[in-house]
Order: C-alpha cells, then sequence, then structure tokens
C-alpha cells in the first residue's frame, strides 16, 4: 500500500510555487493544521527553502512524509541519481518517503528513467517510488517495467476534468492517482452547484471538492499561504457527500477544463 494512502498522509500539502519565507511560514502554518506530508520538487527550485522549513518545523523526520520529483532534464543515466542525491541535501533528509519521475519523456520512451527510478530505490534513495503526468497507456508500461510498487500516479485531477479511464487505470494496474490543481486553480468557485452542496453540510467549496477527491480514492495535494484556508483544506475527513451529491459534481467533469496542456507543457503527453 502506498506511504500516501496510510491514515497519516490521506492529505499532502503541496508547496509550488512558494519559496522562501512565504514557504516557511506556510509549512508552519501546515504543521499546525495536521499536515504531515508534504510535496516538492526538483522543477519547483525550493527543495532547500522546503528542507529548511521542515528543519524548523519541529516534527521528526519519522513524523513526516516527504515527496519530490526528478526534472526531465536531469533522466539521464549520468544524472539522474546524482540529481536525487543533490535533492536529499537540499531537503536535509537521508532519503525521501516518495521518488517520482515529474513527466514522461518526450519522445515517450519511459525505461530508462523507471530503470533509474527503480535504481534509486534499490540505493536506498527513496521508501517509494511512483510516476506523476502519465497517462493510462504509459501507466500501464510502468507497471509491467518497474519491480517494485508504485506508490502513486500524481495526475491534474478535479471536478472539471473528467478522469475516469485514468481512474479505471488506477484500479487495473494498482497505482493509485494522487491529484494536482485540485480545486482547478480556483475555477471550481464559479460553480453555485457546489456552493449549493458546501451550504448543505457547513462546508466551503474547496472543502466539497476535496472531499470528492477523496472519496473518488484520489488523494488531493493542495497549497495555500491563508492559514484559516490551509486548516479547512485539512478538515475534510470528518464528512461525507451522498451518493446524489458526488453524481451532481461528477456532472461538472464534461466541462472537459484541463489546465496543464501542451501550450502550457509542450512535452506534455497525449492525455486520455
Amino acid at each position: 500500500m502506498s506511504i500516501h494512502f496510510t491514515k497519516s498522509y490521506q492529505r499532502v500539502f503541496g508547496t509550488f510555487p512558494l519559496q522562501g519565507e512565504g514557504l516557511r511560514r506556510a509549512v508552519e502554518h501546515a504543521v499546525d493544521a495536521g499536515y504531515r506530508a508534504f510535496d516538492t520538487a526538483q522543477m519547483y527550485r525550493n527543495e532547500a527553502d522546503t528542507g529548511k522549513a521542515l528543519a524548523s518545523s519541529g516534527l521528526r523526520r519519522d513524523e513526516f512524509c516527504l515527496t519530490t520529483k526528478v526534472l526531465i532534464e536531469n533522466f539521464d543515466a549520468s544524472r539522474f541519481v546524482p540529481s536525487v542525491e543533490e535533492s536529499l541535501r537540499k531537503l536535509r533528509v537521508d532519503r525521501v518517503d516518495v521518488l517520482l519521475v515529474h513527466w514522461p519523456p518526450g519522445d515517450g520512451n519511459v525505461r530508462p528513467s523507471l530503470e533509474q527510478l527503480q535504481r534509486s530505490l534499490e540505493l536506498g534513495l527513496a521508501s517509494n517510488i511512483g510516476i506523476s503526468n502519465y497517462n493510462s497507456a504509459m501507466m500501464r508500461e510502468a507497471r509491467a517495467i518497474v519491480d517494485a510498487p508504485l506508490a502513486t500516479n500524481q495526475v491534474e485531477f478535479h471536478p472539471l476534468l473528467n478522469q475516469d479511464k485514468l481512474l479505471a487505470t488506477a484500479a487495473e494496474t494498482g497505482i493509485p492517482l494522487s491529484a494536482y490543481c485540485s480545486v482547478a486553480r480556483g475555477k471550481v468557485f464559479d460553480y453555485p452547484v457546489l456552493a449549493e452542496i458546501g451550504n448543505a453540510y457547513g462546508r466551503t467549496v474547496g472543502q466539497v471538492v476535496l472531499r470528492w477527491i477523496v472519496q473518488k480514492g484520489v488523494v488531493p495535494v493542495t497549497m495555500s499561504t491563508n492559514p484559516v484556508n490551509i486548516r479547512a483544506n485539512f478538515d475534510i475527513m470528518d464528512f461525507s457527500l451522498s451518493d446524489d451529491d458526488m453524481s451532481r459534481i461528477d456532472e461538472l467533469t464534461k466541462t472537459g477544463y484541463r489546465i496543464v496542456n501542451k501550450s502550457i507543457v509542450p512535452f506534455a503527453p497525449e492525455w486520455d
């Protein structure tokens, strides 16, 4: 079972695009709210700040889960492991709990980077490994290539985008999904049905959306610098949405609003 799906790590605090003092304060608020899982990446250029923030958080190393991701530019066999070792130095840890390849390579050949990912696991640089931004075909390929369990496929996941095919592939391959852009960068707040559902439960739109994600079997990765919002994003495990309300939210996936497309990330794969 993925560490992300253990009871303590059902919600992950994301650090992008925070840096410096802003990141330190956000992590402090996240820890106070109850977060014990944190997400960063080489691409975010904030691993050192994340490491510093966690070191000053008061948490023991065994009290938090830390995820980072390897940049495409470091996928070459000569650079992959050294880049992970550099990430560990910046993060001030001996190993990360979850190490992901951040994107599939532009040429679609996932094997070399996955082999380096597994090598990093075997070298003890990570406790768990996984993937990010893989489509269904690539998930199946990864499952066939990597001998170790894959902790997650971190993908764009929110109520305005239908990811049923990826959910089905997650069930088929045993690779759980985790969600970035969980509130569609604020776009979900434009939909009155979510506010209506929230009012019925005494919850915010953000909490309704995150609870929908959780009930889909997906781990939400959320980021905020507002202490009130950080706590609200964490406090989503003490209520459940009805089947009817889940279906009403499911209808919004027909919107087809995808944030991370080829106009933003030219090397993004062909999405399902």
